[in-house]
């Protein structure tokens, strides 16, 4: 029988998911994406070159791997083919691509409107991408959105119309620029062309690879901290990042998921708005900014950047039920006289040591830090634990202890090589 890993986000994003599912999927025989869309983005080194991926899956540099866009996600078809093309251009055959027959379209209106919503918030805004994930989700739970099947199918003018006059009556009402049926239906129509072969029963697919022993490799998008159930909402994303959404993301049954892996930064960044109790608006913050690159892949915002907050972690490992940790861009840390941690909070003279539900609440939580002695050694050639400067190490096991997970993965690199596994995992 074979293994299946889930590789997720434990923070609010930004962890380094992309390089640690390319890594780990050298073992997998099929890496299947279960939710969002291009709105998140991974950035992978290897063979000193650097790949920026926001669609498809982290597998597809391995033409062995069935690279599975499940029915979780939101796809937008001129960005997928826009991206394709990019990987081709590099040489890579993109041969390996599947795509769910019912994973929801993303058109050019739901982009509209999620700049206007947006734009209509003003200093209550989200922070959203603007690439139309939002109301793409909303028309999914209104029921009337678009699914792959149905734009690959030969009713699709017929019901990209109908779709069309009502999005444009919502667009005229927020004074927006109405999308053009004539222009965009030919185009549309060209890249469902090119999409058509790719398009499957991803429900068969998934569960017959389970069935024949192949490995498994789930891959999430964005952190656990942005779910729309359990994240510090509403400055959240619209679908379900924690394990649960592997279930209904994919249809691989409640028995699918062997293990999951946490993705950890050593510190802690967030995009766009929302509470951040132990957020860094000083120097330090700038410093860890620079030297982690922590700008968006897909946006080339600047992150906001703080110390590793241990109490929204452990919220994380209880919402994901996580089994080992993998901690990464450790080297960042590198050159700092002290290193922070967050521990627990305090509110109106409170001690809390879990994630509070309200927003409202979190804003006005202060962290509780634990001090640790830092280090100048330079560890980005580092291969075992061993190896490490002993306030690393230092550093590495408090946060195991306090978590009660073995983090059985760190990186030390933006290059794939630059992981170290503790214990096999898959």
């Amino acid at each position: 029988m074979g293994k299946s890993l889930l590789v997720i986000g434990a923070q609010w994003g930004d962890e380094g998911k992309g390089k640690i599912t390319n890594y780990f999927s050298s073992k997998a025989d099929v890496v299947i994406r279960y939710q969002g869309g291009n709105n998140a983005g991974h950035t992978i080194v290897f063979n000193q070159h650097k790949y920026a991926l926001s669609s498809i899956p982290s597998g597809v540099f391995n033409d062995n791997v069935k690279c599975i866009i499940a029915n979780g996600v939101v796809l937008n078809p001129r960005a997928f083919i826009n991206e394709k093309n990019q990987l081709m251009s590099q040489g890579f055959s993109c041969n390996n691509i599947y795509i769910s027959d019912r994973c929801h379209v993303i058109f050019d209106h739901h982009i509209e409107l999620d700049r206007l919503n947006e734009e209509s918030l003003k200093d209550k805004k989200i922070g959203t991408t603007k690439k139309g994930i939002g109301p793409c989700y909303t028309d999914k739970t209104a029921r009337i959105g678009m699914r792959m099947c149905d734009f690959v199918g030969s009713n699709f003018k017929t019901r990209y119309k109908e779709l069309l006059d009502i999005k444009n009556q919502q667009i005229r009402a927020l004074n927006g620029q109405e999308i053009d049926y004539e222009t965009t239906v030919k185009e549309y129509q060209e890249l469902a062309n090119m999409i058509r072969p790719m398009v499957v029963d991803s429900i068969q697919l998934i569960n017959n690879e389970r069935k024949e022993g192949k490995n498994i490799l789930f891959e999430g998008a964005q952190g656990s901290l942005l779910d729309i159930d359990f994240g510090s909402y509403p400055y959240v994303t619209s679908s379900h990042v924690t394990s649960g959404g592997v279930i209904c993301g994919t249809g691989i049954g409640i028995h699918g998921v062997d293990e999951v892996l946490g993705i950890v930064k050593a510190y802690q960044t967030r995009v766009g708005e929302g509470a951040f109790p132990s957020e860094l608006k000083n120097d330090i913050g700038d410093k860890i900014r620079e030297k982690g690159h922590e700008y968006g892949t897909i946006t080339h915002r600047p992150r906001r950047v703080g110390y590793l907050d241990l109490v929204a972690l452990k919220y994380s490992i209880l919402i994901n039920g996580i089994t080992s940790i993998c901690l990464t861009l450790l080297d960042v840390l590198t050159g700092f006289k002290d290193i922070k941690v967050c521990v627990a909070y305090e509110y109106e003279d409170q001690i809390i040591n879990t994630l509070p539900a309200s927003d409202d609440v979190l804003q006005h939580c202060k962290p509780i830090y634990k001090t640790f002695k830092g280090w100048d050694e330079d560890i980005s050639s580092v291969k075992s634990f061993d190896e490490l400067p002993l306030n690393a190490k230092n550093y590495i096991n408090f946060i195991e202890n306090e978590l009660n997970v073995p983090i059985d993965v760190f990186s030390v690199g933006p290059d794939k090589l630059q992981t170290i596994v503790r214990k096999e995992i898959f």
